[in-house]
């Protein structure tokens, strides 16, 4: 279903969405429970709505014990510890966790044998009936979709919802044709909307980097799963583009060679944009007065502010709204000063790049960091060349552990901070505590997942935040 030509006075109207077929009584297999509750909010609205619902996981019940409580009220029927041939190709319909990868082998054999497959998202999507605007990117999502909401809120009835927060199934009934509905979306949750053809009406690309090749395996594959945020728009669509990302294609600007090659691919998105094109400047002049720290802030300030102007809000409000924004829990969050230091947990970064714009968010030298965890086979080389030019001091800690340290050390100069391993994240905050100084920063920006030690990155900065306030 393709996007609406834009209002003459900016207010937020969309076309009906024609949900397909009615679920009622139909057989449908949710496959991914999650460990952290992923598909609770589809399995409820799929009850609700009257269907046969049947849960699969591959995870045990005791890993999976919160989601399974969580359950306890509804007639669903839980298949945990391993996924049942049975359950995938006698359902009429699978509803796949965008966690799950389709080279799953039982979704390949559901494919092959006709068993219709959708989304938590996709099934949202054909139903609402609101003006949808879309975000994606590699890094800054999160916190540009939330400072939208917060913009937009404060001119038209606004619901948040996708990658961040809750399920907005249960939304539905309350979001109206004039609502407009802001939606953080992944490249695992764009990968399915090619099936029901449906693009946001205002899409924007944060940025995009060589991120997830362990799922999707070329930046190529990554981009095209990017590109459905606004390949099905109309002409009256609008995509939004980064203005740095023009000028690395352009060589104007100084670039690794994969962020040329994403750069390139960014000019492509423009080419084949069905409706209009607008860049934003995350450098520009015209900053913003923020609350939260960092220059990568200032680059969502401005990408958030681009998608305010083509919704018709003014710049005084946008400026008011960003001034009282607080940032989202576990990116760069301030928690506590102790001794003069001041702590921030960004217990959300999990990869390399991440840390580096953490980084640079604070005076060089300034910066005592905490990084490791889960090994996902990242490169730590260019994080490491960062590192030993701006931090002041190193925490390695987690499966990367000597990784990090070993990505910190090959670039030691005189100036080269201290680099510290610590087996135990206790023992890192700790050794991070004891290097820092009055008026010095520390950070918890792990640069990569949590899962070696942690059920999430919730539960890392939760442990944080439990460490230097207790």
């Amino acid at each position: 279903m393709s996007a609406q030509e834009p209002e003459t006075d900016n207010q937020p109207q969309a076309p009906p969405r024609t949900p397909v077929g009615d679920l009622a009584g139909r057989k449908v297999t949710v496959v991914g429970l999650g460990r952290f509750g992923g598909g609770l909010g589809v399995t409820r609205w799929l009850c609700k709505q009257g269907a046969r619902v049947t849960v699969s996981d591959q995870a045990d019940a005791e890993s999976l014990s919160e989601s399974v409580l969580a359950l306890a009220d509804l007639d669903v029927q839980l298949h945990l510890g391993r996924h049942q041939e049975e359950d995938f190709l006698t359902a009429d319909l699978l509803v796949v966790s965008p966690a799950v990868p389709k080279s799953q082998p039982l979704i390949r054999l559901a494919d092959e044998r006709g068993i219709e497959r959708t989304s938590e998202m996709n099934l949202f999507l054909q139903r609402c009936r609101g003006r949808l605007v879309g975000i994606t990117g590699s890094v800054g999502k999160s916190t540009t979709t939330a400072m939208v909401g917060e913009i937009l809120a404060r001119r038209f009835p606004t619901h948040v919802g996708g990658n961040i927060g809750k399920s907005l199934l249960d939304e539905l009934d309350r979001i109206a044709s004039d609502h407009v509905v802001v939606l953080e979306l992944s490249s695992f949750q764009l990968e399915d909307v090619e099936a029901i053809r449906v693009s946001p009406q205002i899409a924007l690309i944060t940025n995009l980097h060589a991120h997830h090749l362990d799922r999707h395996g070329t930046v190529e594959d990554y981009a095209r799963a990017k590109r459905n945020i606004f390949r099905f728009q109309d002409a009256g669509g609008v995509l939004i583009l980064n203005q740095h990302e023009r000028q690395v294609a352009a060589g104007e600007v100084q670039a690794d060679r994969a962020e040329q090659e994403c750069a390139g691919i960014v000019m492509g998105f423009q080419a084949e944009a069905p409706g209009r094109t607008e860049w934003f400047d995350p450098d520009s002049e015209e900053t913003f007065e923020l609350t939260v720290p960092g220059r990568h802030n200032q680059a969502n300030a401005q990408a958030a502010w681009a998608i305010a102007r083509e919704m018709g809000v003014d710049r005084e409000t946008v400026a008011q709204t960003l001034r009282e924004f607080r940032g989202l829990a576990h990116r760069i969050e301030y928690v506590t000063t102790r001794d003069g230091a001041k702590y921030f947990n960004d217990s959300k970064c999990t990869t390399p790049d991440g840390a580096i714009v953490a980084l640079e968010a604070f005076p060089p030298r300034s910066v005592v960091i905490i990084v490791g965890g889960f090994d996902r086979g990242a490169s730590f080389d260019r994080l490491g060349q960062e590192l030993a030019v701006r931090a002041k001091a190193v925490v390695a800690t987690g499966q990367t552990c000597e990784k990090v340290a070993a990505a910190v050390e090959a670039w030691r100069t005189g100036q080269t901070p201290a680099v510290i391993r610590a087996e135990r994240f206790e023992e890192a905050v700790a050794q991070a505590a004891r290097l820092a100084e009055c008026g010095d920063v520390v950070l918890l920006s792990p640069a990569c997942a949590s899962y070696d030690r942690f059920k999430n990155y919730e539960q890392r900065g939760g442990k944080f935040l439990e460490l230097v306030t207790g």
